[in-house]
């Protein structure tokens, strides 16, 4: 033990130096590999709001990122002194020089840079969020964007925007909405501050009720849809006004041949309330003779107006009103008769009516709560004047939406945040109601209210767990119920006849359904340059639209579900590859994507549903599928810009039906309205100098399905056609050519007053795009050449036989 012991002495000496000096390189390695958290927020100057996706570059460290939904960046790096470059497309860049000794935080607020030319047209919020964002198909656009889109009629537009993107359509000349990737128009869900658009158009479609000088920003998502969005199938165009945080009066405008606009934004208490007020009217009934002979009795007007006021008890709240109001008039020859209504013309009168109350509280600097309150209210009007006498006959429809929701969000770290939310709706709508006058040959109809409602909870995460792979996961859970009164018919399914109907009372429960919605994004970075990307969305939809043209006019028929109409359910899935070259400045992406659906409402052969008090009678439920592939390249900036989109695809429909009767093409697969197998669409911009900006807008595409008559009977002295089957021809391809050239001034001659003139052709070739084909008894000696032998005459329906030109003045005041 004594030799053990003397052995042991020295050994423990040389461990314990051996440990000392372990423990001190450990200790010092510690020291060196200390780490600091350095936060950056971005907030816009004007509008205070965080900006998203702002991008950050960090020396010496050659690091970086990008910032959350809430305007933060969070990086830890080591003890030393940095350089931190904020830049975001449309702002002045920000440098700051951070000594990092200690935990961090820097706020840069960017300024809106007024002459930046050579920004991408229509570019997402940061240069390459294409590769680094899980979210598929989706597409975010800040003011700045939307002003760089050429225009069709003088002025930015935000729908006629979209469909320039892979995609996105509308039904042709004249349209009420959009079709995204083959869905109908009913299928997507438009919000402006969170308040559904029931009809976004105005102008048979040639504009958008959405004023450019108050938007802020649009979200357009079309694969996976974010947990906190629901109600429809297709996709969502999410619309948001900005907020009035200005400590100065400033005045903006344009006046235009086809419209003119004009916004106010002004503090009322400095830093506590500011308001902003925007509105647009145009009266076009003297230029529609000059576009087309066929629109000599056509009238049209229309104005909206948008006000937002934004106020800011604390530093940590945040309070805004946004009220929204829309107005449209306009009288139509195309069709004069309805049912037994024998009208001159058919005249139509519509109105908007939303308002959203938004507060927000930030607890700290990860987590806020977002509590809003919406209320929504269409009442479209349509006017029969009666010929040979002074007596008008009207037909009044409403729906009105309640809707209250809260969010809470939280950004846990740089690499995982999430929010969760619940949201409470409330449809009324009023069917129908027609007023004869003191007609005695038209009786009065009131067709009875439909009262429902519909409950959601909803989260979403978004984690990145390594730099090369993102992931956004979501689930939303529906319940809805539809309540009486209500009458509920009894139907016999071979003979279609009324044989009973059962009233519920008030209050009472009639059918509920159940949805659990699911969503799903996947991004992997395969390097710098290059990303693959995969997403999958469930959808329920509970408020539809049925009509029986692609462009619904105001007396098309909102139905909620009940017993017999049930709720539209889709399954979406998407795969994409994108690719950036020559330092970001170029893009390319192409996705496929493949979309099955359920309990699509389309109508009955035969169907006439304009007063029909058992809507069921006249409609039916299918299965639908759409699939494609899209195809676009992107050149951000340099004095040539723009980008070209290519998409393939199809749109199908199949109702499963055994009563003969009831069946579409005999149960057999057939296209939709919105099928367009080629799609063609391509902006160029040309910025010869600081001063001129001339760019062109091209379009074209598979022409718009419709139905040819299988064979003709007489019926007393008059050839009638037989319809057999649906969607069976095409029109003819449409392509369009638009023109646009903005002239900016110099030199400012007031530094208060800045403005451009902006020219546009709309058609530039005067391309006789088809509406729609016809049929009408031919007249023998008149039409004989033209219709052959044929009992028939096909009448083609152009709108735009020519090009239709506009001159607007745009002017900033402050």
């Amino acid at each position: 033990m004594d030799k053990l012991k003397k052995v042991n002495k020295p050994l423990s000496k040389s461990y314990n130096v051996l440990f000392v000096l372990l423990i001190t390189l450990l200790c010092l390695g510690k020291a060196e590999a200390q780490e600091y958290l350095l936060t950056v927020e971005v907030i816009d100057e004007l509008s205070q709001e965080p900006l998203e996706s702002a991008e950050i570059s960090i020396e010496p460290c050659a690091c970086g990122g990008i910032t959350n939904r809430q305007g933060f960046f969070y990086i830890n790096l080591p003890k030393d002194t940095y350089t931190v470059s904020v830049n975001y497309i449309g702002f002045k860049s920000d440098v700051n020089t951070v000594e990092l000794n200690a935990k961090h935080k820097i706020k840069v607020v960017l300024i809106e840079e007024q002459e930046q030319l050579s920004e991408v047209i229509v570019h997402a919020k940061k240069i390459n969020d294409n590769l680094e964002l899980p979210q598929m198909g989706a597409l975010q656009l800040q003011t700045q964007e939307l002003k760089k889109i050429p225009s069709g009629l003088g002025e930015a537009d935000i729908l006629r925007s979209m469909t320039l993107l892979a995609g996105v359509n509308n039904s042709g000349e004249i349209s009420n909405g959009l079709s995204v990737r083959g869905g109908a128009l009913d299928q997507n869900l438009l919000l402006l501050d969170n308040a559904p658009v029931f009809n976004p158009t105005h102008l048979f479609g040639l504009f958008s009720v959405f004023t450019p000088d108050v938007i802020s920003s649009v979200d357009l998502y079309r694969a996976n849809i974010p947990a906190r969005y629901g109600g429809r199938i297709t996709s969502v165009l999410d619309i948001k006004v900005k907020n009035p945080y200005v400590d100065k009066f400033k005045l903006s405008g344009g006046v235009g041949l086809v419209s003119s606009r004009l916004s106010i934004e002004t503090p009322i208490i400095k830093d506590k309330l500011m308001i902003a007020i925007g509105g647009r009217a145009g009266l076009t009934d003297f230029l529609l003779p000059l576009v087309s002979e066929r629109l000599k009795d056509t009238k049209a007007n229309f104005y909206d107006s948008t006000m937002k006021l934004l106020y800011l008890p604390t530093k940590n709240d945040q309070l805004t009103f946004t009220g929204f109001y829309s107005k449209d008039y306009y009288q139509l020859d195309l069709i004069t008769k309805i049912q037994n209504i024998n009208a001159k013309n058919n005249q139509y009168d519509f109105q908007t009516l939303n308002g959203t109350v938004n507060w927000r509280h930030s607890f700290n600097d990860e987590s806020n709560l977002r509590t809003f309150l919406v209320m929504s209210d269409y009442a479209p009007k349509t006017i029969f004047p009666e010929v040979d006498n002074a007596n008008e006959i009207e037909f009044k429809s409403r729906i009105n939406y309640l809707s209250f929701a809260s969010e809470y969000t939280k950004e846990v770290s740089s690499k995982f945040d999430y929010y969760v939310g619940t949201q409470i709706n409330k449809y009324r709508i009023s069917p129908g109601e027609l007023n004869p006058g003191n007609t005695n040959s038209v009786a009065a109809v009131n067709l009875e209210k439909e009262n429902s409602y519909e409950f959601s909870g909803y989260g979403n995460i978004n984690y990145n767990p390594s730099n090369s792979l993102s992931l956004s996961a979501g689930l939303r859970l529906s319940h809805y119920v539809l309540i009486g009164p209500y009458k509920q018919a009894q139907i016999n399914e071979l003979t279609g006849q009324l044989q009973n109907v059962f009233e519920f009372e008030k209050g009472a429960g009639v059918k509920t359904y159940n949805g659990l919605e699911p969503r799903l994004g996947l991004n992997l970075k395969l390097n710098e340059t290059t990303s693959i990307k995969a997403s999958y969305a469930r959808l329920n939809q509970y408020l539809q639209n049925v009509y029986n043209s692609t462009t619904p006019l105001p007396t098309s028929r909102w139905k909620t579900s009940d017993p017999f109409i049930k709720p539209q359910i889709s399954d979406a899935y998407g795969l994409g590859i994108y690719k950036n070259t020559a330092d970001n400045l170029v893009e390319f992406g192409i996705e496929g994507y493949y979309r099955d659906s359920k309990n699509n409402l389309t109508y009955k052969p035969g169907a006439d549903f304009f007063l029909e008090e058992f809507l069921e009678r006249d409609v039916i439920q299918g299965q639908g599928k759409a699939y494609g592939v899209e195809f676009s390249v992107k050149k951000s900036s340099g004095k040539v810009n723009g980008w070209l989109n290519y998409t393939w695809s199809k749109s199908l429909l199949n109702s499963d039906n055994e009563n003969l009767a009831d069946r579409i093409n005999n149960n057999k697969w057939y296209v939709s309205d919105f099928d367009r197998p080629h799609v063609v669409n391509s902006t160029i911009n040309f910025e010869g100098d600081k001063y001129n900006i001339w760019s062109f807008n091209f379009t074209g595409q598979t022409g718009r399905p419709y139905t040819v008559a299988n064979s003709v009977f007489k019926l007393d002295d008059i050839d009638v056609p037989i319809f057999i089957e649906r969607n069976n021809a095409r029109l003819r391809p449409y392509h369009r050519l638009d023109f646009s050239w903005t002239v900016k001034y110099g030199e400012k001659v007031n530094k208060r007053w800045v403005g451009d003139w902006t020219f546009t052709i709309y058609n530039v070739y005067s391309r006789r795009n088809p509406f729609n084909i016809y049929y009408a008894q031919r007249q023998p000696d008149v039409d004989a050449d033209v219709f052959l032998g044929s009992p028939l005459g096909s009448y083609e329906l152009s709108i735009l036989n020519s090009p239709l030109f506009a001159l607007t003045y745009n002017f900033v005041f402050q």
